[in-house]
């Protein structure tokens, strides 16, 4: 596979005002934020759909398995991420998701979620301490697709099960989270001391602070490391106040997009460039460390390599 320079991105919920997750996305708005997106320093991307409705996997997955067919987005679309719906309902681990379409680890709805999607799933997050997440994991695995562990209140005996069917990382590591947890035996440690487990970070800036990001950087080191931006619909536009994932959030001219009465984040507002601009200025990575962060390790982890 031939990508233009630039970075690759596993976790982007929309841009400029598209969100992918939206019943009422459209063909022309999804290839316009397509575009728009990978002319900013994004090589190639999964566009991913978080926990909804049977009713939009069902309309939103063929449409965009469409575009992903034309020649245009050939080694730039690279398949779809499945961030859930089988989550934790748990509020905090269940994060902006809408609990209410959170599903029960289930085999055949996987299968038809696949199908939908015309085979194109390349990575599936869901949380590992739900009955049957091993199964789902194999099915996965079975199908080609990456398994990670995410929006999930995980223990180490969690985690050494889900490795045993085959989940090789931790979505958005150190998000998705209650913000209160036991001192010790939590997600964090557990997440930073697991070592078959590749940690994949939103280095925004807001996500995650400088010394979680160093923690991480440096508890899994560079091969073991992945830079994702999560951007959600607002990234591209102005400060504001939007409507997103049922929130009502507030996008911050520092770019912090939250919101207020839940007290959580509501995905991103970076692109690729700036996530990677901000992780370049902690100075934890050399510079070819950087680009196997942001474009070598993702394309490993859903099995791609560049030729």
């Amino acid at each position: 596979m031939r990508l233009t320079t630039g970075f690759v991105d596993l976790q982007v919920n929309g841009f400029l005002g598209v969100d992918f997750s939206s019943p009422d996305l459209t063909e022309a708005g999804f290839v316009r934020a397509c575009r728009a997106l990978l002319a900013q320093g994004t090589a190639a991307f999964l566009p991913t759909v978080i926990t909804s409705s049977l009713d939009t996997y069902a309309r939103n997955l063929p449409l965009m398995a469409d575009v992903m067919a034309r020649e245009e987005f050939q080694g730039r679309l690279l398949g779809f991420h499945l961030e859930g719906p089988f989550i934790s309902r748990i509020p905090g681990a269940v994060g902006a998701h809408n609990p209410a379409y959170v599903r029960e680890p289930d085999v055949a709805l996987l299968e038809q979620l696949l199908d939908w999607a015309g085979g194109r799933v390349r990575l599936l997050t869901l949380a590992a301490e739900l009955p049957g997440a091993e199964d789902l994991a194999r099915c996965a695995v079975e199908r080609g697709i990456a398994v990670s562990v995410g929006h999930s209140l995980f223990t180490t005996a969690d985690l050494d099960r889900m490795a045993d069917a085959g989940a090789t990382a931790l979505t958005h590591f150190g998000n998705g989270l209650p913000t209160m947890l036991p001192r010790h035996d939590n997600p964090l440690w557990v997440g930073l001391a697991h070592d078959a487990y590749t940690a994949m970070c939103i280095t925004d800036g807001h996500h995650l602070p400088a010394s979680v990001i160093k923690t991480t950087a440096r508890a899994k080191g560079a091969d073991r490391f992945i830079v994702v931006s999560d951007a959600s619909p607002v990234a591209g536009l102005p400060p504001g106040r939007y409507r997103f994932l049922d929130n009502d959030a507030i996008l911050e001219p520092s770019g912090r997009f939250h919101n207020p009465e839940k007290q959580c984040l509501v995905g991103s507002s970076a692109t690729m460039a700036q996530c990677m601009a901000h992780l370049s200025l902690l100075g934890l990575f050399r510079e070819a460390e950087l680009k196997q962060v942001g474009r070598g390790n993702p394309l490993r982890l859903i099995g791609l390599t560049e030729t």
